[in-house]
């Protein structure tokens, strides 16, 4: 029987002298000179429990026990249970495929997802995904408070939010369709009707041929999109207040998590300092930095443009604006030769991309030539313009990014519950 009051492992340990029953996974069994110790797992932790008894159960099986609470310095935490009885939920077979209670380093990043059912049960690997949590409910939290509305917008689509391309097609009750690479039309749909702010949380298809430690096909995307804005700093002013609403929210509520990894997060304070730089300006910081000419801003100069921000403001995070027209979509907003766009790096990675958008129809049918479109090919899309819509812009973070570099995880699959790549469609 399980008993639906039981008590969390959390809250025995302040119940000295007191008669308790746990329910959690048999963490660790270890028999010294005929005493078992007994570590038991649930959500809220791990718990020593002491029995002179047999316990034949092996580690992963299932059980409720009931003993009493007592003091102890030699347990973990400063307690343990003087096991009385249990009872078992659900016995584990013996020949568990990788272990659970060890420490995870010592796995390849294979064994780690092709056991993925079965690893995720390890309390540091665990620790990534109640971060990732945390950091999608603090996405809600701060959009919310600043007069956004939520929206979930379809991932079956007709055609391309970006141009057409990296698209996944699938047969669609005998119609070509395909899956979302991004809530972009939608969202600016919805500033267009008149919610004026909106975000989402959902998935993102990129049928891109990457096999790197910072791409996967299937992602979550954190997507924002505001009405009335001139350029693209009130977004970036925007995005500085919700990261240090997200650092702060992290370093509170994942205190035990960042432990467990050695983790820690940017002062929230900092987030003023984080600089902007055009996208020429990044160039030349990498030129100078390290006496090599760059081309592009790619993954080394992201790199180096991080450090030189930790160096010179205090902080791994870096805005680039001002990217050229040719480095950004055709709905981007033209500033010269250059667009009002920009991108967030985060630790030597680009967390986020986004900018002011073009509204004015006009402008946007003189844009779709010079990327190699016709207004025919956005169909319902350019309705939104046709009949008006404020000048607005948004952005993008990914979230799987977020959580690796808050943890220094080497490969974003680590920070993807079940990782979608061009080898991978299972677990």
């Amino acid at each position: 029987m399980v008993n639906e009051n039981r008590t969390l492992i959390a809250d025995a340990f302040s119940k000295t002298g007191e008669q308790v029953e746990l329910c959690g996974w048999v963490h660790r069994v270890r028999n010294l000179g005929g005493v078992r110790f007994i570590v038991l797992r649930d959500r809220s932790g791990q718990m020593q429990l002491v029995s002179d008894a047999d316990f034949p159960l092996p580690v992963e099986s299932v059980i409720c026990a009931r003993g009493t609470v007592r003091a102890s310095d030699k347990a973990p935490g400063g307690a343990e249970i003087a096991l009385e009885s249990y009872n078992v939920l659900a016995q584990a077979a013996p020949d568990l495929p990788v272990a659970v209670n060890q420490d995870p380093g010592g796995l390849s990043l294979g064994a780690i997802l092709d056991n993925r059912m079965i690893s995720l049960r390890n309390p540091k690997l665990l620790a990534i995904f109640r971060i990732q949590a945390v950091c999608v409910q603090a996405f809600g939290d701060f959009f919310r408070s600043e007069g956004f509305t939520e929206i979930k917008s379809s991932k079956i689509i007709g055609g391309g939010s970006e141009g057409g391309t990296n698209l996944f097609p699938l047969d669609y009750f005998g119609k070509k369709a395909y899956l979302a690479q991004s809530p972009q039309l939608y969202k600016q749909a919805m500033v267009a009707a008149g919610l004026e702010r909106v975000f989402e949380i959902g998935h993102a298809y990129r049928a891109e041929k990457h096999e790197t430690p910072r791409h996967i096909n299937e992602y979550v995307s954190l997507d924002v999109e505001m009405g009335f804005i001139d350029s693209e700093r009130p977004l970036i002013e925007l995005e500085r207040r919700f990261m240090a609403y997200l650092f702060e929210t992290v370093r509170r509520d994942n205190a035990r998590e960042l432990g467990l990894w050695e983790a820690d997060v940017p002062n929230p304070e900092s987030c003023d300092a984080i600089p902007i730089v055009s996208y020429d300006e990044a160039k030349d910081i990498v030129k100078k930095t390290t006496g090599q000419r760059v081309m592009d801003v790619n993954p080394e100069a992201e790199r180096v443009l991080c450090d030189w921000a930790q160096k010179e403001h205090g902080i791994a995070m870096v805005f680039i604006n001002d990217f050229p027209r040719r480095k950004r979509p055709f709905y981007a907003y033209p500033r010269d030769q250059k667009t009002m766009s920009f991108d967030l790096l985060f630790r030597g990675l680009e967390i986020t991309t986004g900018g002011r958008r073009i509204h004015e129809y006009p402008m946007l049918l003189e844009a779709l030539p010079k990327y190699g479109l016709k207004e025919s090919d956005l169909g319902a899309y350019m309705d939104i313009f046709k009949y008006g819509c404020p000048p607005h812009g948004g952005f993008a973070l990914g979230l799987e990014r977020i959580t690796q570099k808050i943890l220094g995880l080497a490969n974003i699959k680590e920070a993807t519950l079940f990782p979608r790549d061009r080898q991978r469609v299972a677990p």
